[in-house]
């Protein structure tokens, strides 16, 4: 099933939001509610959030597609136009539109973790099954450039 599918099979009863400022700080704030870190998804453009609580689904759409650095772990990423999830506490199940540059591939990432709180590490698996740990610091909320 497509992004685009999943997103019209759970629209019902969601909650979306659609003014790009607003969408901004919704998704941070679905990030916050889940307990996961603030800078996760550093989206620029997003033009549509929806949340749909009674079944965990969660959808982001930006104007295009952006690559980020996160400079801490060195890693590059990708989101792509449409992101979507199953979430849950301290959990993105299902994710689709996000992917890792490791060595000189794009790998995709279909669910982001932290199993366990006092360790400090969130996991990244692909679909596959492989995984990768890195520390939550990695991943908060930087500054924003004053540029």
């Amino acid at each position: 099933m497509s992004s685009q599918q999943l997103v019209e099979t759970h629209k019902e009863n969601a909650q979306i939001y659609t003014d790009p400022s607003l969408c901004k700080v919704k998704s941070k704030e679905l990030l916050e509610k889940i307990n996961l870190p603030r800078g996760l998804l550093p989206l620029d453009d997003v033009v549509e959030v929806g949340y749909n609580e009674s079944t965990g689904f969660v959808w982001l759409k930006q104007k295009k597609q952006k690559q980020h650095r996160f400079s801490a772990i060195s890693r590059n990423v990708s989101y792509d136009t449409n992101i979507t999830a199953f979430i849950e506490d301290r959990r993105m199940k299902r994710l689709t539109g996000v992917k890792s540059k490791e060595l000189f591939i794009w790998v995709t990432i279909s669910e982001i973790s932290i199993q366990d709180p006092s360790s400090q590490k969130i996991t990244f698996a692909t679909p596959t099954g492989i995984s990768r740990s890195f520390p939550v610091s990695a991943f908060e909320e930087e500054e924003e450039d004053k540029n």
